[in-house]
């Protein structure tokens, strides 16, 4: 898996700002939106869904994830994810959606988001380093 151009990251970045303005949050107004790119090329966006008993809530990263399983089949791979949010703040993927992408990340797999300098991209495998070794074979 080769690294996506910077101007592909920019493009998923901002379609996963568009993603938050569709976020259900009346709770923490926290709007955010995540786009994910997957190794076929089709792109998939999810924001996050807010429940009033907080447990319940998706982020914007699994309800992506959720989508692109119903759409592609437990095979996909996910080449890229961007996080964007448009409360300002920083949004790294939280430790649950961590996870959930570690399951069908592809090598190489590169993750955009906000941060306190702005926009950071770096590879899924400096996010969550030891993510292939936690998969079954």
């Amino acid at each position: 898996m080769t690294n996506l151009p910077q101007a592909a990251l920019e493009d998923l970045l901002e379609l996963a700002r568009q993603a938050a303005h569709r976020s259900y949050s009346p709770y923490s107004r926290f709007r955010v939106g995540a786009a994910i790119r997957l190794a076929n090329g089709e792109v998939v966006t999810g924001t996050n869904v807010e429940n009033i008993s907080y447990g319940l809530t998706i982020c914007a990263e699994r309800s992506a994830v959720v989508r692109a399983i119903s759409q592609f089949g437990p095979e996909m791979r996910i080449a890229a994810v961007a996080i964007a949010n448009l409360n300002g703040q920083p949004s790294p993927p939280c430790g649950a959606c961590r996870q959930v992408l570690a399951e069908f990340i592809a090598d190489g797999a590169q993750v955009v988001f906000p941060s306190v300098n702005g926009p950071r991209t770096m590879a899924f495998a400096e996010l969550m380093p030891l993510a292939k070794e936690m998969k079954l074979k």
